[in-house]
C-alpha cells in the first residue's frame, strides 16, 4: 500500500497557527552595541581633553578646536576599528562555510553523527533524529545552513 500523505485535521491546526503566528525579533543587536560603545568613548575622550586642556590655562578657542579634532579622529578611529571588526567576522564566517563544505563533502558520516549529537544535546533521542539527519544529508544546502547555525 502507498503511503498516504493524509494529515488528520487536528495535527494541522497546530501547524496553522504557527504559520499565522509572526514574531517580532530584535535584529539590530551589533549595530546598537557599536552605537553605543562609539557614543560613550565618543563622549568621554573630548570631555577628557577639554578637562585637561582648561586645567593648563589655555585660551578657550585652543580647546574648542582641540575638541573638534578629537571628535573628528575618535569617529574615524571608532569607523575604521567597526570596519575591521565587521571585515574579520565576516572573512571568519566564509573560512567557516568553505570548512564546513568540504567536510560534508569529504567526511559525511562524521558530520552526520555531529549533527546528531548536536540534536541529541537537545533530548532528542536516536529514533527521533535519524529521520532528520537523513533529511538533511538529502539536501547539502540545508545541510551546511544547519551545521553553520
Amino acid at each position: 500500500m502507498a503511503a498516504s500523505s493524509y494529515t488528520a485535521p487536528e495535527k494541522q491546526k497546530p501547524l496553522l497557527e504557527l504559520e499565522e503566528h509572526e514574531e517580532k525579533h530584535f535584529t539590530s543587536s551589533e549595530i546598537v552595541r557599536d552605537i553605543i560603545i562609539g557614543v560613550s568613548d565618543g563622549l568621554t575622550v573630548p570631555f577628557a581633553l577639554a578637562a585637561g586642556l582648561s586645567g593648563a590655562d589655555v585660551p578657550s578657542s585652543i580647546i574648542l578646536i582641540a575638541g573638534i579634532a578629537e571628535v573628528a579622529a575618535g569617529a574615524v578611529s571608532m569607523g575604521l576599528g567597526g570596519y575591521l571588526a565587521a571585515k574579520s567576522e565576516a572573512d571568519h564566517y566564509v573560512r567557516e562555510l568553505k570548512r564546513e563544505q568540504e567536510e560534508i563533502i569529504n567526511a559525511p558520516d562524521i558530520e552526520a553523527a555531529e549533527c546528531a549529537e548536536i540534536l541529541a544535546q537537545y533530548g532528542a533521542e536516536p529514533h527521533e533524529y535519524e529521520g532528520v539527519v537523513n533529511a538533511l544529508k538529502r539536501n547539502p544546502k540545508h545541510w551546511l545552513d544547519f551545521m553553520m547555525k
